[in-house]
């Protein structure tokens, strides 16, 4: 049989005609255009969220608490060597040192108080320690002995540090930086019953109250050694200075000498405070006397705080008082207290500074140990370091560790962690009274070249300064922005407003830097010389202006009509151009008739209103330059959106344009007037460059239109470069652009809140 092939019939093909081909390709990219919208948005608030949380991420361990563990507990090393003068620890916190009152030091191991060395102090035979005292402990200070014959002998611990086998060793020794040879201090041999020293590279002061001897009473002498080192010697000579002191030394219980070798303080058991200029050695005088604690307590402790600007006292009721040196009413250094601390209930026995904050460390009667940052006003740590009572104490040069010495012969060695003590709610947003100022003030100074210098975090003046130049900023673009928007939208030419609208638009274009520098270079410098002429052309341009459209109602009608509706801005131009002319020709007579010399020099001498060149005027000008585009753009959209049924419904019922204006069109348009200022409010607040380069970044806090500022962006752009990273420093940087981020959205969320409320209300016109 034949094989019959038959045809396999083939589905009928399905023919898409090209209308729904493009309907289908339409409502993919609708899709994706839909779902693409979505993901930005998504991404964008994801980014704004990440970054919020960095940056609360970085500040976050500016207030974490302090804390303080212990590490060990043994033995006092070597307590039969005699009781403990001092305790001392080197900056690797690996080896401590005890100053006994037999004139032995013993270095040990803090950690574990293994015995390194013990090493005699050069007393002579005959002689007895009747006194001792701790110079600077600032890079291992020295500290003196006061002997039973009138001498004395001063000594330095050190610490050399090697690696043999990339192991770090560290070698203490005893150093003597004026000879193993006692100082005469009083040659009738009366005993040094109290003794101060500060040792410097070139010059050595020691003050001592003697014993009274023979009916002879006491006396406070002052001893100063200052070295000169010959052309043609290999050793120094010592020039020796003496001079008594004429206070009664009855009542001393401490003496204390600052870091400059020129004030000395006299610490009497009733409470009393002698301050004393001792710049001339030959000649001291008394600056002051005054009881320094309350009525019916006891000084039982003093302190210097690191810089010797401030003492440290304790008294025997558990209050710790801060006196500074400022300056009275006629400029006299004298000694006021500026804070205290009430920091146990019972007796604070001792008080130890920190070598590089404005930190100390107290411990009480109790055996409590506390510390805390004057400054920042914060109570950092309070630990029970023993059941008894301490006999001694002190705080590591990085302020990382403590060692406390207690009456039951116990060594207790702990580590601290406080990286961030001099930040506080009262420190970042508060008066605080530091060092050296006459009063509480808002001070931000992040860094300086003296080594005692404490910085200060203040961020008030630069919010204060961010407010400050946003608001000129927006003094100077709304007024211009909004009023050129309304008269584009409604009133202008609509073939001139295609020319208007992008050209302002294109200004926004301009890179902010480049605004910058002309207002830093070109614009402060004109606005200081012509300041005059500033102030004439905003009265003389508007009186041209009027003049002008007076003069324009005198026209015949057959020129006036040629001039189409809508075009009057273009001849204002030149009327504007010559008013500005003629105001800084003028400025120049003007000024010498009305001020007899210059604006600013009448501002100074008249109003005692100060002129800085770099200016909150010259920000206006230029950061409402840049804004000005922003602002002009959203408003001009959102009134020239305004539905025409509106507008003309509103003139056919007999409403003048003017009219319309203002009771249709910008009641309609106003959510999105809102939102341009807003948006441009927000532009102002984040502006960085232009007041980097045009303020002076002058941290100051002055309402004047002629003093500069210090804005938080700019703040930030500055410093950031220079900080060191996860130091105080750095996070609170990073603090700074948390507020700032927090400002601007806190901002724009109720702007945004507001517009729609403006939205829901005039949306039914």
């Amino acid at each position: 049989m034949s094989e019959i092939n038959t045809p396999i019939k083939q589905p009928p093909s399905i023919k898409i005609s090209s209308g729904e081909y493009h309907q289908r390709w339409r409502l993919i990219k609708d899709a994706m255009a839909r779902y693409g919208v979505v993901a930005g948005g998504l991404g964008v608030i994801v980014a704004i969220v990440l970054i919020f949380f960095y940056l609360l991420y970085v500040v976050f361990p500016l207030f974490i608490s302090a804390t303080a563990k212990p590490v060990s507990e043994y033995a006092v090393p070597e307590l039969a060597l005699g009781n403990t003068l001092l305790l001392e620890m080197e900056e690797q916190n690996e080896v401590g040192a005890r100053f006994t009152d037999s004139g032995q030091v013993v270095f040990f191991e803090t950690a574990t108080g293994k015995t390194m060395l013990t090493q005699a102090v050069a007393i002579p035979e005959g002689a007895h320690i009747t006194s001792f005292a701790q110079g600077s402990p600032i890079n291992q200070g020295a500290v003196i002995y006061g002997l039973s014959d009138g001498r004395a002998v001063i000594v330095k611990h050190q610490y050399k540090v090697t690696y043999p086998d990339n192991v770090r060793i560290i070698t203490p020794s005893l150093k003597y930086p004026l000879g193993e040879q006692p100082l005469m201090l009083d040659e009738s041999g009366a005993a040094v019953e109290q003794v101060a020293v500060k040792v410097g590279d070139d010059a050595t002061t020691i003050v001592a109250k003697t014993a009274d001897i023979a009916n002879n009473p006491g006396k406070i002498r002052l001893i100063n050694f200052q070295k000169e080192q010959s052309l043609f010697a290999d050793e120094a000579t010592l020039t020796r200075t003496d001079s008594i002191l004429e206070q009664s030394a009855a009542n001393i219980a401490d003496i204390l000498i600052d870091k400059d070798e020129s004030n000395l303080y006299l610490i009497s058991n009733d409470g009393q405070m002698g301050f004393f200029d001792i710049s001339d050695k030959t000649n001291p005088s008394l600056r002051q006397q005054q009881n320094v604690v309350g009525a019916g307590q006891k000084i039982t402790s003093v302190a210097f705080l690191n810089g010797d600007l401030s003492l440290m006292i304790g008294d025997s009721s558990g209050l710790v008082s801060q006196w500074s040196m400022v300056k009275d009413k006629l400029n006299r250094p004298a000694m006021q207290k500026i804070r205290s601390f009430k920091v146990s209930d019972k007796a604070v026995v001792a008080i130890n500074a920190e070598q590089r904050r404005k930190g100390f460390m107290t411990t009480d009667a109790d055996g409590i140990v506390g510390i805390y940052h004057s400054t920042a006003e914060r109570e950092m740590i309070k630990e029970r370091v023993s059941d008894a009572l301490p006999s001694a104490a002190v705080l590591s040069p990085r302020a990382t560790a403590l060692l406390v010495q207690s009456a039951d012969g116990k060594m207790h060695f702990w580590h601290v962690d406080n990286e961030h003590p001099e930040v506080s709610i009262k420190s970042l947003w508060q008066q605080v009274w530091y060092e050296s100022y006459p009063k509480p003030d808002y001070i931000w100074q992040s860094s300086s070249a003296n080594n005692d210098f404490e910085p200060k975090y203040s961020l008030t003046p630069l919010v204060f300064g961010t407010l400050k130049a946003a608001f000129y900023a927006m003094l100077v673009a709304i007024p211009l922005a909004l009023m050129g928007a309304i008269y584009t939208a409604y009133f202008m030419a609509p073939r001139m407003r295609i020319y208007v609208k992008p050209s302002i638009e294109i200004m926004g274009a301009l890179p902010t830097v480049i605004l910058g520098f002309l207002a830093g270079l070109w614009l402060a410098p004109f606005m200081e010389e012509h300041l005059t002429g500033l102030f004439a052309m905003l009265m003389i341009v508007p009186a041209g202006v009027m003049l002008f459209a007076f003069a324009w109602q005198f026209i015949p009608k057959a020129i006036a009509h040629k001039l189409s509706e809508g075009w009057d801005a273009a001849l204002l131009i030149p009327v504007i151009l010559l008013s500005g002319w003629f105001a800084f020709k003028v400025s120049v007579p003007l000024e010498t008739f009305l001020f007899h010399g210059t604006l600013r020099d009448w501002f100074k001498t008249e109003l005692g209103i100060g002129y800085d060149q770099r200016n909150a005027l010259v920000v206006g000008v230029a950061m409402g330059f840049a804004v000005i585009p922003t602002i002009f753009s959203i408003a001009e959209d959102a009134i020239f959106s305004v539905p025409k049924h509106l507008t003309v419904g509103s003139l056919a019922l007999g409403a003048t344009p003017w009219q319309t204006m203002i009771r249709v069109v910008l009641l309609t348009a106003s959510p999105g007037i809102f939102s341009a200022i807003m948006i441009g409010f927000g532009r102002a607040v984040g502006e960085t460059m232009i007041v980097l380069m045009a303020t002076g970044n002058t941290p100051v806090m002055d309402l004047s239109v002629f003093q500069g500022m210090r804005t938080l962006a700019a703040n930030i752009a500055v410093e950031m470069p220079e900080s060191e990273v996860d130091s105080t420093h750095y996070r609170v940087l990073f603090l700074a652009a948390l507020v700032l981020f927090m400002f601007t959205f806190v901002f724009n969320t109720l702007a945004e809140v507001i517009r729609q409320r403006l939205r829901e209300k005039y949306s039914s016109l």
